[in-house]
Order: C-alpha cells, then sequence, then structure tokens
C-alpha cells in the first residue's frame, strides 16, 4: 500500500521557523535506552505504516528538502520516495504528484503531516476497496473539512463551512489507486482546477461514485497553528516526560462525542 503525505505547504499559520513545519518537534520517541525529540509528521508515517503501508512519498516544495535529510529513504521498513509540487497549488495538486509512481492495482492512504490523531490504528478500519474517510469528532468543525454521513454513507464534504451541520471532520483517507485515478480525470476536466479534495470529491459523489465515511476516530490535533500545537503538546504530555509515537492517548484525554 501507498502513503501519500502532501507535505509542500508553507506553513504560514506557525511560521516564521528556521524548518519545514512537518520537522517541528512535538513529543519525543524512545530508542533504546535512549528518547529523542520526535518531528510532527513522524506521527503519521507511523500511521500509515501500521496500516499496512510499506511505500511512502512525501510531496515536497521547493526549499524543504530538510524533510529529505531527516526521513532519508526508509522508515521503519517503508520505503520512501519524493515527488515535487513547483508551485503551491493546493491539495488536489499536491497528491496527485504522486500518481506517476502509483499502479492501479494498488491502494492508496492520504494523511496530513501536521496532525496528531488518535487511535493510532485506525486508518485500519478504513476498507482497501472503496474511497472510505477516517472521521473525527471536534468542537471547531468549520475550521476544517466536514463530512455529512447517512449511516457510513457520505452524502457532502462541507469544505470550511461556517456552519458545517456536523462535527465530524476527515483526517485522513484511503482508496484503491483507480478511484485516484479517476479522481484525477474528474479533477482535469474541471476548470479551474479544485483546491481542496472535499470538492472534487462532491463532484464525483454527484456523477455516481460512492465514498464511506467511518467513525473510528476518537482525537485530532492540527499542529499546523500555535494553538494546536499547545494542545498537542499538552495532551502528549505525562507526569514522567513526552509520549511516544506509538503509545496511545490516556482515555481522559481523549475527545468526547459531540452529540
Amino acid at each position: 500500500m501507498w502513503g501519500v503525505i502532501p507535505a509542500a505547504g508553507r506553513g504560514s499559520r506557525i511560521q516564521p521557523l528556521a524548518f519545514s513545519k512537518e520537522l517541528l518537534p512535538v513529543g519525543g520517541r524512545e530508542r533504546g535506552d535512549a528518547q529523542r525529540p520526535c518531528a510532527v509528521a513522524e506521527y503519521l508515517v507511523e500511521r500509515l505504516t501500521r496500516s499496512g503501508a510499506d511505500k511512502l512519498c512525501f510531496v515536497i516544495g521547493s526549499g524543504k528538502s530538510d524533510i529529505l535529510e531527516y526521513f532519508g529513504a526508509s522508515y521503519d521498513g517503508a520505503s520512501i520516495v519524493y515527488a515535487v509540487q513547483p508551485e503551491p497549488a493546493g491539495l488536489c495538486d499536491a497528491i496527485f504528484r504522486a500518481l506517476p509512481l502509483i499502479s492501479r492495482d494498488e491502494t492508496v492512504a492520504v494523511g496530513l503531516p501536521d496532525t496528531i490523531w488518535f487511535p493510532v490504528d485506525a486508518l485500519s478500519s478504513l476498507p482497501d476497496d472503496q474511497l472510505s474517510f477516517l472521521l473525527f469528532p471536534v468542537e471547531q468543525p468549520q475550521l476544517f473539512d466536514a463530512v455529512a454521513v447517512d449511516g457510513e454513507r457520505v452524502l457532502e464534504i462541507r469544505v470550511k463551512q461556517e456552519t458545517p451541520g456536523t462535527h465530524w471532520i476527515w483526517g485522513a483517507f484511503k482508496m484503491p489507486a483507480r478511484v485516484l485515478y479517476e479522481l484525477h480525470d474528474l479533477w482535469l476536466a474541471r476548470e479551474p482546477h479544485d483546491e481542496y479534495i472535499g470538492t472534487l470529491v462532491n463532484a464525483w459523489l454527484a456523477r455516481g461514485g460512492r465514498a464511506l465515511g467511518r467513525k473510528a476516530g476518537q482525537t485530532y490535533m492540527d499542529v499546523g497553528t500555535l494553538d494546536g500545537y499547545r494542545e498537542a503538546m499538552r495532551l502528549l504530555a505525562t507526569e514522567g516526560g513526552t509520549r511516544t509515537g506509538t503509545q496511545p492517548a490516556p482515555a481522559a484525554l481523549l475527545s468526547e462525542t459531540p452529540p
């Protein structure tokens, strides 16, 4: 399975930094008898590999070679390659930069490298044979891409709407590569090209596509803002230090499902 990691954004919400926002230290990771800081993108990489990804593609922009230097050619047994998005052109464009590497008979999972979510194995709950979204409850869904569902059938993705009518947002998604190719063909046919994956998926649904939304997520943190970074540090902190990327959040810290 491929894991696609769009990491080409400039991180303007949390700048200035002297490095890519995906390398922001958040929490720690144990290596043998020692602890070291953990880059925020490592949390997503770990979740992708735990769900079965054995090939990872970081999509990076100009000036973000530090990501390549940090992760190198492999991570916990998964091979890593890199694709380049020459200019910031939105999430859809970034994801499709990985398309030449992916054959139609494979499975693809996509997540955002400036987020941390629990449970760590939640992505494994998504099927391989259809477009499916991993959903999380949040207090401010208007800041994200909210997902309206009927049971588990996705009705609409409401991109940063002021009153989305649901507290569930997508945090990652998975699909067979043939669906990714279908979405790419539709994206090319739509002018101007969609910036957000949500508007593209809505158009795909309107043409008869079907997607699943699974409410398997419990806690979702956007570390791309200063407030989100502080919240992540608070949730990952323990009396003895910082949490490793492999440990689940304590039950007392998990977000409650809104009514």
